[in-house]
């Protein structure tokens, strides 16, 4: 089943077990029964002193199997063979389960042993999916800490069935008690938020007490992870605050063109971003989102920044990286039919549609990259470009013409995405060139068109483009003094992980040399300005 490396490596893993602890397997004659049952001896050959296997399970769904230590009361359950980006997920959760302790807050361990709430979770994954990980981590782990949390991981692919039965059309989709709970990817704090009711006022509470930062930084991405680099490195007090590290960066498969990395993925390249930002002193905050700039009353004054959940944090300078996200195309029937066939990260969720005719909107690189992809996966795909010629590099017109299994409409516009029973059914579209309408009937619709800059919070407070993004000038420096901006989110002309990472640190040095150049106010440097809330 493993190679020899990779149980070279689980083995080394494995020595970190603590605790003993049972796998209870639930298999069938079938050939991922054989095929699980097998990876499961090879791990508890591992650690026989530690890991007990057992098939005399009786679930449901087959294959399957638990982990728990004994007298625990936790369950933990996979219905799924768990390799691919779900490996990870597994060797954390033995490990967990073994009693090797999570790189985890301690503040959020406690916050997960002390929910009060039964929980009864399933989160349907494919082991394609890198946003998928996050996801089943975070519930294995409430799983393992709190016997109140019942967990199921679902591999989609082997359970089609239930994908069916629920009309799952995006992945990881997470039910709670047989209702849908969230779909797409989510933290642990942001599930935490969610779970525990008094989490916001008692984050809220502990922001207002934070004393001012020097530099305030607005986005984990690449651009804001440099940021605070830069600023940490010069010894200046740096905040970071941001809804999920890495941003955008996690939704991106591959990274092949950043210099001296000739090749990482995007979650694999968040990782290694929060990372090196937590090799500083940056405080960093997370599942926050940002819901109003406050500028300083009088230059070098202190900046408010107020947060969704009703804290505020103040700084002296302030850099606004909070990225971008996909662009959505806009037409009847996409916010109907979101992750019920609509979709937008063709990685994640194209293996659910396996034998099926998608469409792809969009014919720059993304698209024609998604339509690639997914020409391995499903039936037939069908590729809109709303302009006369697709705008992808030449390479990737020539493979994608040379795949027989894909269609391509260029001079088309989108006009409608079609439903029935409560799902995508089709796609409407008009050729610019003559006007005729014409229909495609379909499954999925993957939308790949491009960004929006995540700024609209922000309202005319900063001066921006009429496309949203804020106007930036050679040093980041935004309309507002002691304001400052970098990445996807400016207009700045090109949106690359490189080009944010540049701007980033361009910004973070003028922030310093605006913090040098602007002395504080006497009343700010004795006491916080009054802000209303």
């Amino acid at each position: 089943m493993l190679d020899q490396d990779i149980k070279q490596q689980l083995a080394a893993y494995l020595e970190r077990v603590q605790e003993p602890f049972e796998m209870v397997a639930t298999l069938g004659e079938d050939a991922k029964s054989a095929e699980l049952r097998e990876l499961l001896e090879e791990i508890a050959a591992m650690r026989a002193d530690k890991i007990t296997l057992r098939t005399d399970g009786t679930d449901a769904r087959v294959p399957s199997f638990t982990l728990a230590r004994p007298g625990s009361g936790t369950q933990l359950r996979f219905a799924a063979i768990p390799m691919g980006h779900e490996f990870t997920s597994l060797i954390l959760a033995l490990l967990w389960t073994g009693g090797h302790p999570p790189k985890v807050e301690p503040e959020v361990i406690e916050q997960i042993k002390a929910l009060d709430t039964d929980m009864d979770v399933e989160v349907y994954m494919s082991l394609s999916c890198h946003n998928c990980p996050d996801v089943v981590q975070a519930f294995s782990l409430m799983s393992i800490l709190n016997p109140r949390i019942k967990t199921t991981i679902i591999d989609g692919g082997m359970f089609q069935g239930e994908i069916q039965a629920r009309e799952i059309m995006g992945v990881p989709s997470v039910f709670a008690g047989g209702q849908m709970f969230h779909s797409g990817r989510i933290t642990l704090e942001e599930i935490l938020q969610k779970v525990d009711t008094g989490a916001a006022r008692r984050d809220a509470d502990k922001l207002n007490a934070k004393a001012p930062f020097e530099v305030l930084i607005i986005g984990g991405g690449p651009a804001g992870a440099a940021a605070a680099i830069y600023t940490a490195r010069k010894g200046i007090r740096t905040g970071i605050v941001t809804e999920r590290f890495g941003g955008q960066v996690n939704d991106t498969l591959d990274i092949a063109n950043y210099p001296g990395i000739s090749h990482t993925t995007g979650p694999e390249y968040a990782v290694a971003l929060e990372q090196h930002v937590r090799d500083y002193e940056v405080d960093l905050i997370t599942a926050q989102s940002v819901a109003e700039l406050v500028p300083a009353t009088q230059p070098g004054g202190l900046i408010t920044v107020k947060l969704g959940n009703g804290g505020r944090l103040q700084s002296r300078s302030v850099i606004l990286a909070t990225g971008a996200r996909w662009r959505n195309v806009g037409v009847p029937g996409e916010e109907e039919y979101k992750t019920k066939g609509v979709a937008y990260c063709p990685s994640c969720d194209g293996p659910l549609f396996k034998g099926k005719d998608v469409a792809v909107i969009g014919g720059g690189n993304s698209g024609i990259e998604a339509a690639i992809d997914l020409a391995g996966v499903v039936k037939h795909v069908t590729v809109l470009e709303f302009m006369p010629e697709m705008k992808a590099d030449a390479v990737l017109v020539k493979k994608l013409n040379s795949l027989p299994n894909v269609t391509v409409h260029t001079n088309a516009q989108t006009t409608e995405i079609t439903g029935e029973g409560g799902k995508v059914s089709g796609l409407k579209f008009k050729h610019r060139g003559d006007g005729t309408d014409a229909s495609v009937d379909l499954e999925g619709v993957f939308v790949q068109i491009g960004l929006v800059p995540n700024t609209e919070w922000l309202g005319d407070t900063v001066a921006h483009s009429k496309f949203g993004e804020i106007e930036v000038n050679a040093r980041g420096e935004t309309s507002v003094p002691g304001v400052f901006a970098a990445g996807d989110c400016t207009t700045v002309p090109y949106k690359q992980i490189v080009v944010a990472a540049g701007a980033g640190s361009t910004a973070a040095l003028s922030a310093f040399d605006y913090l040098i150049r602007t002395p504080a106010p006497q009343a700010t440097a004795a006491a916080p300005e009054a802000v209303t809330a």
